[in-house]
């Protein structure tokens, strides 16, 4: 075959080729832009977007760092030209048109002045026109900005104005230097919305100190009575055997320390285990062979996280109301095992046991008495998972106590910060 027909053929097969590749990209293409759906769709989405990410940023509540993050994406959901929010004292976000000096920053407070005053709504217009001097001040920075109009509304919460939203306008999107009457009524449902947002920081600040109390009156119910007992004990060996005496202060020393850390809502599984190792090491010099235990571990749930001091207190309860009212000797298992989305922890005692209807009244909180470990732990543990993951007990007069936690293995939300 001549050389020139055999570089056509392969010209040829080379275009089909790009074209085929072309066609594929092609269909590619368009069936990514029908996924997306019709163009209400893809504004619902946009819409969504944005108001997904400024809610991540208030959660953090209504501080400067967090309303600049989440001005940026309800300026693009309201479509203004410059976006402002402050709290009652202050200025702490403005996204949009830059103010000329970082003065105007503070300047642009005397918006939201007279919103906070009034707790309405309020417009203004560029030139302004009013007799309010420190608008008049900001008014000349504002015009030459281009900014025609803005509408200033109460972020409100649990019925007090906590701060302000303002939106701005240039007169390219007002109309006769007036703001439209769709971006008032869309600026008061974003600030609605803000304020929901605002809110479950609030809720979500109001748990975080709930169950820092809770875990404070933990450390409570063990500063006096184990404290006690430990120190007791090991005055025991000070003369007798000086070197376990040494080792139980150090042991002693390091569980203390735990119990008492300053950080962290979480910690894991092996870390709460290392402190109840600790912990029956001590009781058992107080109360030598009448205390045995037994572990089953599974290695693949070590590093679960649980809330701090959920299982410690578990198997105080054991030995204190379990095998200490027992004669002769008690046992105590402790199991840690995988079960699928779940590590399911268990701890078992032979005691005394308790009555169910007396249990049932502890976990309400309607019982006095010295179980403010096991209803402390079972209301965390409903506040942190949800209400199907409280403690699930079962016992009876003279029939020991089984104790049940289901944590789930996967938090994404939970650190050990």
């Amino acid at each position: 075959m001549p050389e020139p027909t055999f570089a056509v053929i392969a010209l040829l097969i080379g275009l089909a080729i790009l074209a085929t590749l072309l066609a594929l990209l092609g269909f590619r293409l368009s069936r990514s832009h029908r996924e997306l759906g019709s163009d209400a769709d893809r504004a619902s989405y946009t819409t969504l977007h944005l108001a997904a990410r400024a809610g991540e940023q208030l959660r953090a509540g209504l501080q400067p760092g967090s309303a600049a993050k989440a001005a940026k994406q309800l300026r693009a959901l309201l479509g203004c030209d410059a976006l402002a929010i402050s709290d009652t004292e202050q200025m702490l976000a403005w996204d949009g048109t830059p103010l000329a000096l970082e003065r105007g920053f503070s300047e642009s407070f005397a918006l939201a002045q007279k919103t906070l005053q009034s707790g309405r709504s309020q417009v203004f217009r560029f030139p302004y026109r009013g007799s309010d001097a420190a608008v008049q001040a900001l008014d000349e920075r504002l015009t030459k900005m281009g900014l025609r109009a803005a509408v200033v509304v109460p972020i409100r919460l649990d019925q007090r104005v906590i701060g302000t939203l303002s939106a701005l306008s240039s007169s390219s999107s007002s109309t006769k230097s007036a703001p439209s009457a769709g971006l008032v009524r869309a600026a008061n449902e974003v600030a609605d919305w803000v304020a929901g947002q605002l809110q479950l920081a609030e809720l979500s600040a109001s748990k975080t100190l709930l169950m820092e109390a809770e875990v404070r009156a933990l450390r409570a119910q063990i500063s006096p009575h184990f404290i006690y007992n430990s120190l007791n004990a090991i005055a025991s060996y000070v003369i007798t055997d000086p070197e376990r005496a040494r080792e139980l202060l150090v042991e002693f020393a390091d569980f203390t320390r735990y119990s008492f850390r300053r950080h962290g809502d979480f910690t894991t599984v092996a870390e709460e285990l290392r402190s109840i190792d600790r912990y029956l090491l001590l009781e058992r010099a107080r109360f030598g062979d009448r205390l045995q235990v037994s572990l089953q571990i599974g290695p693949e749930v070590l590093s679960t996280l649980i809330p701090f001091l959920s299982l410690q207190p578990l198997v105080e309860n054991a030995v204190q109301h379990g095998i200490e009212a027992k004669a002769g000797v008690g046992h105590i298992k402790i199991t840690a095992q995988d079960s699928g989305a779940y590590a399911q922890i268990t701890i078992e005692d032979d005691g005394v046991g308790m009555d169910p209807a007396q249990l049932a009244a502890v976990l309400a909180g309607q019982a006095e008495g010295d179980h403010i470990g096991l209803r402390n732990v079972d209301a965390r543990l409903r506040q942190v998972y949800g209400e199907d993951h409280g403690l699930v007990v079962d016992t009876g007069p003279d029939a020991g106590t089984l104790i049940t936690l289901r944590i789930p293995k996967f938090q994404p939300e939970h650190s050990l910060d």
